[in-house]
């Protein structure tokens, strides 16, 4: 029996298989609403054997998209648009989920095909914020670091998200912790140069992420799964590390985290990554055994055989696909087929299913 299309538990929902999609950026947005683009996009993958349909990063304030045209949960009017989504992806037998984020000093920068770098105030860009005024890059913004009011709005936001996301349907949210964006920012020694309770040792430069788990937890049913995504490791000397992130991953199990979606990188433009097929894994894989907690494995997954062997092997609990469902919005049914498993087609497709 296939291990990667056995049904998982967490808490009140469980999971048809371990496939799921990660998020995944669109940039296709007007004022943060999606539209029939993510309706189509989002609904498509999950007609096709996903267990999990994640949202691409929603932005819990304007402030924290990382374009002009990102996907936001700010408001009322962007939870009903939401909501359509989240219903057809559920009535696909797929779990909806939404991707709570602030971009942070990595904000007000281009979608990747209208150029690159810093957007102008003028051109519809904003000021940005960070743990400190560093620049990601020289062609990023300078970002204003936050005070003590600041931070509260960021954890009253994501507290505010989670609300919205919940009523708008989805059953799984996921904390951006990762990729150089806000809380990542916090999180590392490079971009955090705080002297205060939110700087300094490992236990000032958790300290928001923690805040911010706690606050989501709190406003989130009991009954429903809450993740969070790190990167496991900067790639840069003296930056953010996979140890760091085991005691990170442990304290977030301890406050009721239920899966670590394990990625690395993205917070600094020196890193020396080294990529190859599930380059990734074994960060999940270590975090899973001495943190005590699920993990999900994300990074150059696309082969059925491959995501197998993962989740057979005990490194993760489940894979996230992103480039591969770009490319194939059907890979669990091909990859149930290579596996000699056999899945319910939809019934508009019955006539194709498996041939």
């Amino acid at each position: 029996m296939s291990q990667l299309f056995q049904l998982l538990q967490q808490r009140g929902l469980q999971l048809r298989n371990r496939i799921v999609v990660s998020p995944m950026c669109q940039y296709s947005c007007v004022d943060g609403m999606p539209d029939d683009w993510h309706l189509v996009h989002l609904g498509s993958r999950a007609v096709g054997g996903a267990a999990v349909v994640f949202t691409e990063a929603s932005a819990v304030s304007p402030e924290g998209r990382i374009s002009p045209e990102d996907a936001g949960i700010w408001n009322d009017a962007q939870a009903e648009a939401w909501a359509r989504i989240a219903a057809f992806i559920a009535s696909q037998g797929a779990i909806p989920a939404m991707q709570l984020a602030h971009a942070g000093r990595k904000a007000s920068t281009f979608a990747p095909w209208r150029g690159s770098g810093e957007v102008p105030v003028r051109a519809g860009g904003w000021e940005t914020v960070a743990p400190s005024a560093l620049r990601f890059d020289e062609a990023y913004p300078l970002p204003v670091a936050l005070d003590a009011d600041g931070i509260a709005k960021v954890i009253a936001d994501y507290r505010a998200a989670a609300m919205r996301a919940h009523a708008a349907g989805f059953r799984i949210i996921e904390i951006h912790a990762a990729h150089g964006y806000l809380l990542h920012e916090f999180l590392s020694p490079l971009s955090n140069r705080r002297d205060d309770g939110y700087g300094g040792d490992f236990e000032g430069r958790t300290r928001l992420v923690r805040e911010v788990i706690a606050a989501v937890r709190g406003a989130w049913p009991e009954e429903l799964p809450l993740w969070l995504r790190i990167s496991a490791t900067d790639w840069v000397d003296g930056g953010w590390d996979v140890a760091q992130s085991v005691e990170l991953a442990r304290l977030a199990g301890q406050l009721g985290v239920d899966l670590v979606d394990v990625s690395s990188g993205g917070l600094d433009p020196r890193q020396a990554i080294a990529t190859g097929p599930g380059y990734q894994v074994p960060f999940a894989a270590r975090i899973r055994r001495e943190a005590g907690v699920a993990t999900g494995a994300v990074g150059l997954i696309t082969e059925p055989a491959q995501a197998e062997a993962i989740v057979a092997g005990g490194d993760a609990d489940v894979v996230l696909l992103a480039r591969e469902f770009l490319r194939d919005p059907y890979f669990p049914v091909r990859a149930a087929a290579k596996l000699g498993v056999s899945l319910q087609a939809p019934a508009q497709y019955l006539r194709a299913w498996g041939s």
